[in-house]
């Protein structure tokens, strides 16, 4: 890493923190342009890839109920098979023993042959019901896809419109952050992140701070002007790097 460089004045620091701000700023008004759009996208990707799993798990269950299905039709040929096999020795018993275990053989093979038209119905009931649902889900799936397609689409139209222009702001932060010291930059990055608009680093205009728009006594407004001391808002905690004559002298224009 780069070593800082010393700045010798209070002027210099707050110069290169006003720097930094600006850039910054610049940096968070293109994320600004970009807006929610890559949170969208990324949850669009998301919701689709999780609909196309839900989407694969139904055409799993309906193929394993046509399983079911064929796997039933087979055991009823089997059972009709034993049935009729069955019919036939019964023209040959011997005795009444024979003849019960006989009956009582082709009236298990009718109750498996019920029990595969009971499976076999539930079967085709659950494919006719995921049919159903697979046509919705796939509806709201190929809904979700063009959506996804036009975020994707805007969202690379501004990336593209302000890659490179970001990738040169963020070069020159880097470069201005590397002139500021390492006390003072850390100040600067944690007030930033308090607040959404990002702005650490602010001017005082008509007696109140630029960030939070609390009142600026005129004794610190004057020691603000010296540069003798980094100043900070005691409303908001910003570093307030400067008084913004000409926005009094509108005020007093306006007044008169």
């Amino acid at each position: 890493m780069a070593r800082k460089k010393e700045l010798t004045t209070v002027a210099d620091k707050l110069e290169h923190l006003e720097e930094l701000q600006t850039i910054h700023s610049k940096i968070d008004a293109i994320h600004i342009l970009k807006g929610e759009l890559p949170i969208e996208v990324a949850d669009l990707e998301d919701e689709i890839a999780g609909t196309e799993k839900r989407v694969a798990k139904i055409n799993v269950e309906i193929e394993d109920a046509k399983e079911e299905i064929e796997h039933r039709k087979t055991l009823m040929k089997e059972a009709q098979s034993l049935i009729t096999k069955y019919d036939k020795q019964l023209h040959n018993v011997k005795n009444n023993r024979e003849f019960d275990a006989l009956n009582k053989e082709i009236e298990l093979q009718k109750l498996e042959i019920q029990l595969a038209e009971k499976k076999i119905r539930e079967a085709n009931f659950t494919i006719e019901n995921h049919n159903k649902n697979l046509e919705e889900v796939n509806k709201r799936l190929s809904s979700k896809k063009n959506d996804l397609d036009l975020k994707r689409k805007e969202l690379d139209n501004i990336i593209e419109e302000t890659e490179k222009e970001e990738k040169d702001l963020e070069a020159k932060a880097a470069e201005v952050s590397s002139e500021v010291e390492e006390k003072l930059l850390s100040a600067y990055t944690r007030i930033r992140k308090s607040y959404r608009n990002g702005l650490a680093v602010v001017l005082v205009a008509r007696n109140a701070c630029g960030g939070c728009f609390g009142f600026i006594p005129p004794q610190t407004q004057s020691e603000i002007r010296t540069k003798k001391k980094i100043s900070t808002c005691e409303h908001c905690g910003r570093i307030l790097a400067g008084v913004d004559d000409s926005a009094i002298l509108l005020s007093e224009e306006e007044v008169a």
